[in-house]
């Protein structure tokens, strides 16, 4: 019997990068918000990335009435303190592309050397069988350093300016990445991979 779980994001970039990393087996049907009928989005108010996770999974749980996997993440620069963090997606703005929070970034790092723009992504996932259940929470970072300029079209968010740790400076961002590689590395596929495991064990 063919089991359906919610992936609580309408982010067609993540609802893509999930659907290829969470390995449930082929009794497991991966629903987006729009393909199981849910409209709206929850305030995402929380200072961390697992509040936030925690807040989707049950806005999404008890409107669907099905298992929920929801994931939050974002960009932490050393330089900045952390930032922009759980603000990543609305860094210039509430309405900002991808470019305007690249471009801001950069702005902000102007005359920093590569050793002074380590940087991370983060990952995390939160899945509830019910709203009420006890919530199974895995996590993934990807260490790197933000470059001096974007390359590379692939990705989305930051993956143009996104040099990963095991590129020099000046290497390949994240952007000039095939998706197999990033799906490799990334955050999300270490918090997926984390994930999957132990729903798998669960079964």
């Amino acid at each position: 019997m063919t089991q359906r779980l919610l992936l609580a994001t309408r982010s067609g970039h993540k609802l893509g990068e999930l659907r290829a990393l969470l390995d449930l087996g082929p009794d497991v049907e991966l629903l987006s918000p729009d393909d199981a009928g849910v409209r709206g989005d929850p305030v995402e108010d929380s200072e961390t990335f697992e509040g936030n996770a925690l807040i989707k999974a049950r806005y999404f749980a008890e409107r669907a009435e099905l298992p929920v996997i929801a994931d939050d993440s974002g960009l932490e620069v050393d330089a900045l303190r952390g930032g922009p963090g759980v603000r990543t997606r609305r860094y210039a703005g509430e309405d900002a592309s991808d470019s305007d929070n690249n471009a801001k970034l950069l702005r902000a790092l102007t005359g920093l050397p590569p050793p002074g723009r380590t940087a991370r992504y983060r990952c995390v996932l939160v899945y509830l069988e019910r709203p009420e259940s006890e919530p199974l929470i895995t996590s993934g970072t990807f260490e790197g350093r933000i470059a001096l300029a974007p390359r590379g079209h692939g990705g989305f968010g930051y993956d143009p300016i996104f040099e990963p740790a095991t590129e020099p400076p000046g290497g390949r961002t994240v952007g000039e990445l095939s998706a197999e590689e990033k799906n490799s590395v990334s955050h999300r596929a270490i918090a997926a991979r984390a994930m999957g495991e132990l729903l798998r064990g669960r079964s």
